[in-house]
């Protein structure tokens, strides 16, 4: 027996001789960045741990052991445990049809997607990056229900569960923060996006302002930008199309130590294109610095900058468009957007249950232009009336939020306040414009006229919370209320009409906007969701004072209803999530025309909004991936008049019942690192006008992809409108004829990048 107990105790002790200190980072493969939270642990013992905030872990392992590796959205990894021993950094790459990834845009703070109850889609870093999109429409429109109008050189419209538009009904924002003031809404404001700091883009479809306030009816994007690399990185690509357009994308970055950065930016240039008058230019920079102060602190603060100019070509009339006349009625209209916005974010983990973050944040942002839209004819003569206008405005923010989480039902409180002071000018000055007999606009003249010239304080503060819980195990409730207040001081510089504008003047809005919504697992990556929610539109600087009879305005209120659900198939090789929803608009702000002719804004709107979303993804076999998205939705009018004009009951105008994109790409087996991609973009007809009179047939639109990586070496060749199809992103009619914006016809895109990524 005493020779038993010796002989296994030289076996452990053999057997702890071999045993090791393994230690590592674990970083997403795509975007180098350290994945926190990841669960490594041994595959043969009760041991393992999970990855800090740097990425890092520890533990110990016999080396006959294997590990795995495993992170929520990320597809499983096992080595043995010598191997990883040798690995500085294991990378973890996206699975490609995984429903619980984690997203931060529906509560503010991590979650998995599977735990909230709302419409919300992520678009990648692989999609944006295997995309080689050149304006942020291509890869938008491949989110259900949303369809993102291109109106050349970047600038757009957009609808998601609304008609094509030009309204403050989708709130835009970056790492969380608002892009713009509310109050002065621009529907162009993407411009001031850098497409090449972008890590992914998170869409939340139906109101988002129990969370994020005004303006989150439609939806709410969320522009998530890189972080600092876990290695040094670095990035150049080159591109350029057959149309004029050329662009050069960099980008850098690393960590040392506590300390790592991210700098990236690009510059696009177009001239020549196949429209007249269609050259812009645009500069794009960002830079993130983040500060791992310790365990429980961590320090971020970003800037970026834009500067952009483009020429406006507005729309053809129907002789030029279906003759495919690209001549440009415009010659010296213009757009110049020059954008800077930093922030500074603190964020102290107190304890496992108790999360603060506290952000300031500042913007200083300018508009300038020659509109095409502003330009109007002097009938029976060669001339037309303009003018050249300037929109600024200064923001100084704070948002400070902090989640607690308690032990009972998994509950989780979360409670921020927020303020937002931007002071906001606008001036326009009148222009004297001529133009030919053909009807073409050739030049203009300065005048001394003064149209506009008025200040305005904008300040919005709020508070909100949201409350969620399991009260069952397979159920998570979740209870979300925020109260806005925004004050608008007005003030005229010069004396109040018709053109100069209302009479200086303060007005203050109020709402209370809540949310109610839960998930349910029904096991095996299945589960539905439900939820109401509220959002809320306050008037714009433009509604309230562009004249002088300005009656008293509410903000518009839009009652949503919807309900969903998720499913995994075919062995998980595939997924689809589901949405239905309703929803009610009303005290919409409507011009009128009154009896002597002179429109004034009221509150008199109201419509209805219904429709069924859908996205699938599918991988039948390794190398191929299916996906498809979509939206069937109605828009009417259920009170609308234009004067002795009624539509109430009609089609909205500029509302597709069907918006669809489907995919498909190949990844060969064979041929590793190539790609071949084939996207069928699908838009029905609609309505051009709220009378129903003329309908725009919509249009079928195929695209091709195909890019091949070797190391570090990467080329594309991208072809957009492959049949060279004539179409419009939007066609609209008015009482001055029919309107169509053209479509890009087809266009190649060559691109050529080298990415060096260096060693820990």
């Amino acid at each position: 027996m005493k020779q038993c107990c010796l002989l296994l105790i030289a076996c452990m002790a053999v057997g702890n001789s071999y045993a090791q200190q393994i230690h590592g980072r674990v970083a997403d493969a795509q975007t180098k960045e350290a994945l926190p939270g990841v669960n490594v642990r041994l595959l043969h013992a009760a041991n393992g741990c999970n990855t800090n905030a740097q990425g890092k872990y520890e533990l110990t392992a016999a080396a006959a052991d294997s590990i795995e590796i495993s992170y929520v959205g990320y597809v499983p990894m096992q080595l043995p445990a010598e191997t990883a021993a040798n690995m500085p950094v294991i990378y973890l790459r996206q699975s490609t049809t995984s429903l619980n990834e984690i997203i931060v845009s529906s509560s503010r703070d991590k979650q998995q997607r599977s735990e909230a109850p709302v419409a919300i889609s992520t678009i990648s870093a692989q999609t944006l990056s295997e995309t080689k999109a050149t304006t942020l429409d291509k890869v938008l429109n491949k989110v259900s229900g949303v369809y993102m109008v291109d109106l050349g050189n970047e600038q757009h419209t957009m609808a998601i569960r609304q008609p094509i538009g030009y309204k403050s009904l989708f709130l835009y924002l970056e790492d969380g923060i608002p892009i713009r003031t509310i109050g002065d809404f621009n529907h162009n404001a993407l411009i001031e996006i850098n497409m090449a700091a972008l890590k992914t883009v998170e869409v939340i479809r139906g109101p988002a302002s129990s969370l994020y306030g005004s303006e989150a009816v439609g939806g709410a994007v969320n522009f998530i930008t890189a972080s600092p690399t876990l290695v040094p990185t670095a990035r150049i690509q080159l591109e350029g199309s057959n149309r004029g357009y050329k662009r050069t994308d960099f980008s850098v970055s690393n960590t040392v130590k506590k300390m790592g950065f991210a700098v990236s930016g690009y510059y696009a240039n177009q001239t020549n294109g196949y429209m007249d008058h269609s050259d812009f230019h645009k500069l794009a920079l960002t830079a993130k610095v983040d500060y791992q102060v310790n365990e429980k602190n961590k320090w971020t603060n970003a800037a970026t900058l834009i500067n952009y100019k483009t020429d406006q070509t507005g729309g053809l009339d129907s002789i030029h468009f279906f003759a495919k006349d690209y001549r440009s009625f415009q010659t010296f209209t213009y757009r110049e957007v020059k954008a800077l916005r930093v922030h500074s974010t603190l964020e102290h983990e107190w304890d496992n249950s108790n999360h603060t973050t506290f952000t300031a944040f500042f913007r200083n942002n300018t508009i300038g232009q020659n509109p095409f839209y502003a330009i109007k004819d002097i009938r029976g003569t060669l001339k037309a009336n303009g003018q050249i206008n300037s929109d600024g405005f200064n923001s100084y923010g704070i948002i400070a939020q902090h989640k607690k989480q308690f032990s009972w039902k998994q509950a989780a409180l979360i409670a921020g306040v927020s303020a937002d002071y931007s002071p906001a000018t606008y001036v326009a000055n009148y222009i004297d414009i001529t133009k030919d007999a053909a009807g073409y606009y050739t030049s203009y003249r300065n005048t001394d006229s003064l149209l506009t010239d008025y200040r305005v304080g904008l300040l919005n503060s709020a508070v909100y919370t949201q409350f969620e819980f399991s009260p069952l195990p397979e159920m998570r409730v979740v209870a979300a209320l925020r109260y806005d207040r925004m004050d608008y001081n007005f003030e005229n510089h010069l004396t109040p009409s018709a053109y100069t504008g209302a009479p200086s003047e303060r007005n203050n809005f109020n709402a209370l906007t809540p949310k109610l919504g839960f998930t349910y697992n029904l096991g095996r990556n299945r589960g539905l969701y439900a939820n109401y929610s509220v959002g809320f539109a306050p008037p714009n600087i433009s509604e309230l004072y562009t004249g002088v009879k300005v009656p008293v305005l509410k903000s518009a209120t839009y009652q949503n209803y919807e309900a969903g659900g998720w499913f995994a198939f075919a062995q998980q090789k595939g997924y689809a999530d589901l949405s239905i929803y309703r929803m009610n608009g009303s005290n919409e702000i409507i011009s009128v025309r009154n009896a002597d002719g002179v429109y004034e804004n009221r509150n008199t709107g109201a419509t209805t909004h219904s429709g069924v979303e859908w996205n699938v993804k599918y991988t039948p076999l390794r190398s191929l991936l299916i996906r498809t998205s979509g939206t069937y939705a109605e828009h009417i009018f259920k009170a609308y008049a234009d004067g002795s004009k009624v539509y109430n009951n009609n089609q909205m105008s500029g509302a597709p019942k069907w918006i669809t994109n489907t995919e498909v790409t190949w990844k060969p087996a064979l041929l590793n690192s190539f790609r071949l991609g084939a996207e069928w973009q699908h838009i029905s007809k609609y309505y051009m006008d709220p009378a129903n009179t003329s309908l725009y047939n919509g249009y079928n639109l195929f695209n091709a992809r195909a890019g091949y990586a070797y190391k570090g070496f990467e080329c594309w060749l991208n072809c957009m409108n492959i049949g060279d199809q004539l179409y419009a992103t939007t066609a609209e009619k008015s009482a001055y004829g029919k309107t169509y914006r053209v479509g890009p016809r087809q266009t190649f895109n060559l691109g050529v990048a080298y990415t060096f990524t260096g060693k820990k």
